[in-house]
């Protein structure tokens, strides 16, 4: 759902159709997702008209690129001491 809203505003019937859910159903989704504020609705009419909420999922990105960061470096270290490592060993065979 998140990913058809980031290219527009969706009513909740177009949200439900490519998942193969009720109406009932993603209109339950939808709830969730407006509580965790990923999600804003207005209601035209009958219709309630969705769209995404940027804000939490930049926050969520910047924390997640942040240890993605911080991950890649230890593992990086990681890979460079087991390397020297097995260089050692190899030198102490010959």
């Amino acid at each position: 759902m998140l990913r058809s809203l980031a290219a527009g505003e969706r009513n909740i019937g177009e949200l439900a159709a490519p998942c193969k859910m009720s109406f009932a159903a993603a209109s339950k989704h939808v709830r969730v997702l407006e509580s965790a504020g990923l999600v804003r609705r207005r209601v035209v009419g009958r219709r309630h008209i969705c769209r995404i909420a940027p804000a939490p999922l930049m926050a969520a990105d910047k924390w997640l690129r942040y240890y993605d960061r911080f991950w890649n470096q230890r593992l990086d270290a990681l890979e460079a001491l087991l390397k020297a490592e097995d260089e050692d060993q190899k030198g102490h065979l010959k």
